[in-house]
């Protein structure tokens, strides 16, 4: 595919959950990059405050991505801030872990509502104007949970699944509009999001690994970015494996630490503070 070209010096980017972790990483690396960003994020005043440190390319604002009005009024805040949008960056997700039957209805309800409705409604509101203009990019952060279950993550791999397959589908709908759609899918962060939890031999990264990613995405526009790269293609290719034979690697592999290999301690302030949400 062959998009319009996006430069990043002087470009508007705005980002969901960038108070911490992927989104303030990703922010301060477009910011590096030349571009203007808008930090959006539940907790204001933390955005501002990381909006303050990065400089006058960054803007921090309130930002209920379950809330379309929300949603709204921060994308119109960054458009008067900086003009027309050139890319968004879903980034806003909980993870909330433990076996399926414990799990509450309402902190299934808040993980569909952040990590597949927040996207939704992004996307809803960014692209009718990038179609009009011709150009723009929008990047979904999912994970390769939406690509690869794993115990103790039943209703977070649900929505995870969710957001590689919409992404996916409006992908193919923006063809020939100029906009292109990317997802973005990491391994394990060392993030707030994935605190207290030992994934054994599965690869951890670094936010800012998740960082260049995304941005890499405005110039390749790629439909998917594993991070790491060798994890997605094991992912893609676990469907063509026999179970039994998934079965032994994923238990080689500790595929029930959400459940069993956790620091409560450290797991239980991460957790409180989304059960405030």
């Amino acid at each position: 595919m062959s998009y319009p070209r996006i430069d990043l010096e002087g470009a508007t980017i705005a980002i969901t959950g960038a108070a911490r972790g992927i989104g303030l990483a990703t922010a301060r690396a477009f910011v590096e990059a030349g571009a203007y960003v808008a930090l959006g994020d539940l907790d204001e005043a933390l955005a501002v405050q990381a909006a303050a440190e990065i400089g006058d390319h960054a803007m921090g604002h309130a930002l209920d991505v379950t809330d379309k009005a929300s949603y709204a009024a921060f994308l119109e805040a960054t458009a008067q801030w900086r003009g027309p949008l050139d890319v968004l960056v879903n980034n806003a997700g909980v993870m909330p872990n433990g076996p399926f039957l414990d799990q509450s209805d309402r902190i299934d309800q808040l993980t569909m509502d952040v990590n597949v409705y927040g996207v939704i409604h992004g996307m809803r509101l960014a692209l009718p104007a990038m179609v009009e203009r011709g150009y723009g990019h929008i990047v979904n952060v999912a994970s390769l949970a939406g690509k690869f279950p794993l115990k103790g993550l039943a209703v977070y791999n649900a929505s995870k699944y969710a957001v590689v397959g919409l992404t996916a589908a409006t992908r193919l709908e923006m063809d020939a509009t100029g906009v292109s759609v990317s997802a973005v899918l990491p391994s394990a962060v060392r993030t707030e999001l994935s605190s207290g939890i030992d994934y054994g031999i599965l690869p951890a990264v670094e936010p800012e690994d998740i960082a260049v990613a995304v941005v890499r995405t405005v110039k390749t526009r790629a439909a998917e970015t594993a991070v790491p790269g060798y994890v997605g293609m094991m992912a893609n290719a676990s469907g063509l494996v026999p179970e039994s034979v998934m079965r032994a690697f994923r238990k080689a592999a500790h595929d029930d630490a959400a459940i069993t290999r956790v620091d409560d301690g450290v797991r239980r302030a991460y957790l409180d503070r989304i059960e405030k949400q």
